[in-house]
């Protein structure tokens, strides 16, 4: 049984891509038999992985019931991914009978066996994708950039975590708070660590001590079709990315 990890902020521009496409990479560099789950309908996981995303079956085929999983999932340099695209907007008014927060579920069940990680990429969103992700979750990462508003963004999800684990998953927990785009040379970015540290206490979880700083690389990679791990490996960033992935599967090792 794979271990699911959803990256998760209803705030864009967080990099919870950049996130999803780093994990996806480092843990497949080490062995693991990796599945990324693209639930955004801008469909940026399968482009940044190099996917022709406009021109296969998504996982809106899959939570529809038109196409079955493993007819859908696609290969990639890190792995396998379950690509998305903007057909996938229309599940807030399509997926709307009972039961509708187990369709990931319930697809997912089908390959679990296959795979030592999942990675779910969220939408920038607290819908019904986000709570289809934190239903079969077992663990997230809130990915955030130090500033305030992503600040308040990482706040609100504390209710929607709170509903889920209620009524749907009760072992859903929080692996942790990412900074992303930090410089520790800034002032804001230092208060936002120590804000993001009182926050991390409410959702009963921690910042983690990997903190991810800028670097043009990180832009560059989707350009290229790769994760910032594969195009620019001896970047800061990268070495980065290492320690967070030393971090989460310290926290949610893979059942063998």
């Amino acid at each position: 049984m794979s271990a699911v990890i959803a990256i998760t902020n209803q705030k864009g521009g967080v990099g919870k891509t950049t996130t999803s496409c780093a994990l996806l990479a480092g843990l497949h560099q080490r062995g693991r038999r990796v599945l990324g789950v693209d639930l955004d309908p801008q469909g940026s996981l399968g482009f940044c992985l190099g996917l022709d995303i406009d021109n296969c079956a998504t996982v809106y085929d899959v939570m529809k019931g038109t196409r079955p999983i493993k007819e859908v999932i696609v290969p990639s340099e890190c792995g396998d991914i379950l690509p998305s695209n903007i057909l996938l907007s229309a599940a807030e008014l399509e997926f709307n009978r009972a039961g509708r927060e187990f369709l990931l579920k319930n697809a997912l069940a089908e390959v679990q066996d296959d795979y030592d990680y999942i990675i779910v990429d969220t939408p920038p969103a607290l819908n019904v994708l986000t709570v289809n992700a934190y239903v079969v979750a077992d663990g997230l990462v809130i990915p955030m950039a130090p500033e305030i508003l992503s600040l308040l963004g990482v706040a609100q999800i504390r209710e929607t975590i709170d509903t889920v684990r209620r009524c749907y998953n009760s072992r859903l927990k929080v692996l942790g708070i990412l900074l992303n785009k930090y410089n520790q040379r800034f002032t804001l970015n230092r208060e936002v660590l120590d804000m993001a540290g009182q926050i991390a206490a409410q959702l009963d979880t921690t910042v983690f001590e990997a903190k991810i700083r800028t670097s043009v690389s990180v832009a560059e990679a989707p350009a290229h079709g790769e994760s910032v791990l594969t195009y620019a490996p001896s970047s800061k960033p990268a070495g980065d990315f290492r320690t967070l992935i030393d971090e989460i599967v310290r926290a949610l090792p893979a059942a063998h």
